[in-house]
């Protein structure tokens, strides 16, 4: 009877014992950024004015700035791993970052795979185009070679939107869609509008204006799924920011414009 006692209660401990890295693991997160002195998140430096480098090559922009408060609200050193529209969700799955900060947009399709926070910024996305271009709706991309960054809802959108006969042009960033913008390859540019008045303010002889609307998006941070105690923290961190005005100033600051009314979910 001692001897079966004895083994019921060395199986119990053990089971006791095992699930304790377990529960540690769900309820740290939090506690391991701060006790590793260091948080990194994935930026795209390629799309300002929310990513870019300066004149010294030093990461800027609004978004660099969040992370950068981020950062400092919770003591510890912002490291930035540069990522593209593609390979901000990889990045963040495995674990190579702790967030994304990187006009993230809001979908219920992202939100299969990794956790929002509530809003901190948002935007139009649009079609762009040279003012001279006739294009007043989907059905006049017809035969027109239009640029996208992948992994963007822009991508997205387009895909769905444009007639068959629209050539949607793929690139991997912000920065080459530009480019190939610049340069003739394209008719037209599927992006976010903000990112379009720093493009055109840089290239006033493009003369590019908006003529399509695809949706209004709404950028949060991003994080793993499994994590509620920091998906709380972080809410908690977006909410007292919009409130106390910081994200405003960083709006004004970058983007010469106050910050849009967020919905909070």
């Amino acid at each position: 009877m001692f001897t079966q006692f004895k083994r019921l209660a060395v199986i119990t401990v053990t089971a006791i014992a095992a699930s304790l890295p377990a529960q540690a693991e769900d309820i740290t997160a939090l506690d391991r950024i701060i006790k590793s002195g260091t948080v990194k998140v994935a930026i795209d430096l390629s799309a300002p004015p929310f990513g870019l480098q300066d004149k010294e090559m030093k990461p800027a922009g609004a978004d660099v700035e969040v992370a950068q408060m981020l950062a400092k609200d919770l003591g510890v050193k912002l490291e930035i791993v540069q990522v593209n529209g593609a390979n901000r969700i990889p990045y963040l799955m495995t674990k190579r970052v702790d967030f994304v900060i990187s006009a993230f947009a809001v979908t219920p399709e992202r939100a299969k795979s990794i956790t929002f926070s509530i809003p901190y910024g948002g935007m139009r996305a649009v079609v762009v185009a040279p003012k001279d271009k006739k294009i007043g709706a989907f059905a006049d991309l017809e035969g027109k070679k239009i640029g996208i960054a992948r992994g963007t809802t822009n991508e997205t959108d387009l895909a769905t939107m444009a007639p068959a006969g629209a050539q949607i042009i793929r690139f991997d960033d912000e920065a080459s869609a530009q480019a190939a913008m610049l340069s003739g390859q394209t008719d037209g540019y599927a992006t976010g509008e903000i990112m379009t008045k720093a493009f055109s303010d840089r290239n006033p002889g493009l003369k590019l204006e908006p003529k399509l609307t695809l949706r209004n998006v709404y950028f949060a941070v991003g994080m793993r799924r499994g994590d509620p105690d920091m998906a709380r923290w972080i809410d908690i961190w977006v909410m007292s920011n919009k409130s106390n005005g910081a994200f405003s100033k960083i709006y004004q600051k970058w983007l010469g414009n106050a910050m849009a009314d967020l919905p909070v979910f």
